[in-house]
């Protein structure tokens, strides 16, 4: 029994190496697949800039929200465009940030609306639905609460939108903290994980992203698509959006440059909870797509053959692991020019945010429950909520 269990380690940990082996080729593809990205040339601005609407739900006075909500208003763009905010409750601390922010543009076309209704289980796309009757403009922009933009931000969009057969544009997005060590690595996950998987994914055309830092299209779109009541009971609302925009055989453009998610968390609790929802709902979208993921965790994965395996062929690859995923977050860092406020530091704890990911990542298939902003769903496996009841506080 003893030699069987040997040999069993032996060739678990035999596995182990070859996937870190492999996650270290992939880290190094990343880096390409980056370089291609910031290299590309941006649509050119249209002629003619189309008035917009941007659409901002809005849920509490998260950390940064004033910061976040004024990039939007000091846009640099050659025609007129407004900002609907929304909340669900009008004692909700976030209409005092709307509040500030009407006073401090006067020469902004801003509207808060505060409505309560329900039209399926997510809130956010309630919250949408609510606010469209204040849409003065045909194109619409909806973007997340924690998400900073340039004031150039308008501009590279809508040329993205004016491009022949697209339908609806999108960004990529960049982390930075906000509140201290847990928002940092949060920031780090983003940087150092996310956006090189997205990368790859577009580079090998696997990925069909759609995300809710970004999400430009027209009301005559959005009409074909069957309205936001068609995402009004998804988890992954946005990545609904472009999916419905690919069948309908638009395309989803990806302009190339980045705007940033705005990190808040304040506990190691705050950050597995966002993180087990990220992963879930990925999972629940592409399961195997998901699943291969696992070859990303080259770091882990070789620590893992070392403790099954012995330290004979352990230091090489477990040298190998830390050297590509050092080389990528230096790579990002440039290209990206990524301002994580302790970002040094982060790089050398790069290694602990990979298992900690690799922790989220196995944690995420035993089960489908997620919290999010105060109420606990189960995601069935079509991305549908189901609401489970009223998270802890």
């Amino acid at each position: 029994m003893s030699e069987l269990l040997v040999n069993s380690a032996s060739c678990a940990s035999a596995v182990c190496y070859l996937a870190a082996i492999a996650g270290s080729a992939y880290a190094l593809f990343a880096i390409w697949a980056a370089r291609g990205f910031v290299r590309a040339s941006p649509p050119s601005p249209p002629g003619i800039c189309p008035p917009i609407t941007i659409l901002k739900p809005l849920h509490g006075a998260e950390p940064s929200l004033y910061a976040n909500l004024a990039s939007f208003c000091n846009q640099d763009y050659a025609a007129p465009f407004q900002i609907v905010f929304g909340i669900a409750d009008s004692a909700d601390p976030a209409a005092a940030v709307v509040r500030r922010l009407v006073d401090e543009f006067p020469g902004r076309d801003l509207t808060l609306v505060a409505n309560p209704r329900r039209h399926g289980s997510n809130a956010k796309v309630s919250n949408l639905i609510n606010m469209q009757a204040e849409a003065q403009h045909e194109v619409l922009v909806i973007a997340d609460s924690d998400i900073a933009v340039s004031n150039n931000y308008l501009t590279s969009v809508a040329a993205s939108l004016g491009q022949p057969q697209v339908g609806l544009v999108t960004c990529l997005y960049r982390g930075i903290g906000s509140t201290g060590l847990w928002s940092h690595l949060a920031a780090a996950g983003i940087d150092y994980q996310f956006l090189p998987n997205v990368l790859v994914g577009l580079k090998l055309g696997l990925a069909s992203p759609c995300f809710g830092s970004t999400i430009a299209l027209t009301k005559t779109t959005l009409a074909k698509l069957r309205g936001l009541q068609s995402v009004a009971d998804q988890l992954a609302d946005d990545y609904g959006l472009g999916m419905a925009t690919r069948r309908a055989g638009r395309k989803v453009a990806i302009p190339p440059f980045t705007v940033t998610h705005v990190c808040a968390e304040r506990s190691l609790r705050e950050l597995l909870l966002h993180e087990i929802r990220w992963a879930r709902t990925i999972r629940a979208m592409d399961p195997v797509g998901f699943a291969g993921l696992a070859i990303t965790y080259a770091v882990p994965l070789a620590l893992i053959g070392l403790m099954l395996g012995g330290l004979t062929p352990a230091a090489v690859v477990v040298a190998a692991a830390l050297g590509c995923r050092f080389a990528l977050q230096a790579e990002l860092n440039r290209l990206f020019q990524l301002r994580n406020a302790i970002s040094w530091e982060m790089s050398l704890l790069g290694p602990i945010r990979d298992i900690l990911s690799f922790v989220i990542f196995v944690v995420s298939f035993f089960g489908r429950r997620v919290e999010w902003r105060g109420n606990v769903y189960d995601v069935s496996a079509d991305n549908t909520l189901t609401r489970y009841g009223e998270a802890e506080s």
